[in-house]
């Protein structure tokens, strides 16, 4: 394999290299089948026993009791802004916290099936934290979150206590970064392409209960109730990018699960946030509210940020530029970012600004 650069592209985004042989090897032939994996029939028993063991593996790694459903389902994260209303605001009330571009996504759906309160939001900062107050309905269907915000760079680190209203989290930038009491939160979702493995594939956790509450009147595709009474095989589910979750999974279990990912990923956003000064590199999040994904940054002047990053990817640093809505320059360091590129990209950081 030809070298590889140091990749901080936010998504799709970085995969291990020891998953990207696997998956390659697999298109190729599967299973001894003189055939490979994006050939075989969804309803064979080869297929069968992969999305089977990507389930209990995500079950094991999350702590998952047996009270969820765990579906891999199209659409990406854009597709479950608008299938969550769909499905369990049945024209109620629901509370929406906003704190960047994806919960304005999310909030814009929502008020298509019913109300939207806006429970707390950070806009007023131009969502660089998360909010500590919340102004929650009793009334609420549900209460809804977004734990990382890619463009913003923040994190949620304590969530909310909404009581008997569930909770709902957007953990696309997040899934299987960290340990966290999982079993809290009603439901899940996450697109897959920036921690769990790539594009074409969401990953949904929902109680069998919100299932079982959830609106009839559905298009039978997005009823959480078709998915979860057929086990994500109502239609062709995407085989080949659910394969590589499994692998993604495989290769989490094999670091040492969670604490393992959560030890790394402190490590490596630890290392780019001390090299911070306040003056050349200047962190555009809360210091308390910092992504330990999704590290955001500014430099002294627009000009000097369009050096940084066109040098930095002559050095093989890539994928460094911030989001266009915003600007500046982002460090997306996923599970899969290894802390040594974390540490190299330090290096560079330094001698840019020596000879700037």
């Amino acid at each position: 394999m030809s070298k590889r650069v140091f990749n901080f592209n936010p998504g799709p985004a970085i995969l291990p290299e020891d998953v990207l042989q696997k998956a390659a090897q697999a298109v190729v032939e599967f299973n001894n089948l003189g055939m490979g994996i994006l050939e075989i029939s969804h309803r064979s028993k080869d297929f069968e026993a992969v999305i089977t063991d990507a389930e209990a593996k995500v079950r094991k790694i999350l702590g998952l009791p047996d009270t969820y459903h765990v579906l891999f389902l199209q659409g990406g994260a854009s597709m479950q802004f608008g299938m969550v209303p769909m499905n369990l605001l049945k024209g109620g009330k629901a509370d929406y916290v906003h704190t960047g571009e994806w919960a304005k996504k999310a909030i814009k759906e929502a008020k298509l099936f019913g109300t939207v309160n806006v429970a707390a939001t950070s806009e007023d900062k131009n969502f660089n934290y998360i909010p500590d107050k919340f102004n929650f309905s009793a009334d609420a269907q549900y209460v809804h979150v977004t734990s990382n915000e890619t463009i913003g760079g923040i994190q949620w680190t304590q969530f909310p206590q909404t009581g008997n209203v569930p909770m709902i989290v957007d953990m696309s930038s997040d899934i299987f970064s960290r340990r966290l009491d999982y079993g809290r939160f009603a439901m899940i979702y996450a697109g897959a392409q920036k921690n769990a493995g790539p594009a074409g594939v969401t990953l949904v956790i929902i109680r069998k209960d919100l299932v079982e509450a959830a609106a009839d009147n559905v298009t039978t595709m997005l009823s959480y109730k078709t998915h979860a009474k057929e086990k994500s095989l109502y239609n062709t589910p995407p085989c080949f990018s659910i394969y590589v979750v499994k692998l993604v999974l495989d290769w989490i279990e094999a670091r040492g699960g969670l604490a393992a990912v959560e030890a790394a990923n402190e490590k490596k956003a630890k290392a780019i946030y001390d090299a911070f000064d306040g003056d050349f590199y200047r962190g555009t999040a809360n210091p308390k509210d910092r992504s330990k994904m999704n590290i955001t940054f500014r430099l002294p002047s627009e000009a000097l940020e369009e050096q940084f990053i066109a040098e930095a990817k002559k050095a093989g640093f890539v994928g460094l530029k911030g989001h266009r809505s915003v600007g500046g320059c982002r460090a997306s360091v996923y599970n899969a970012f290894p802390v040594e590129g974390a540490e190299k990209l330090v290096g560079f950081m330094k001698e840019f600004r020596k000879k700037s």
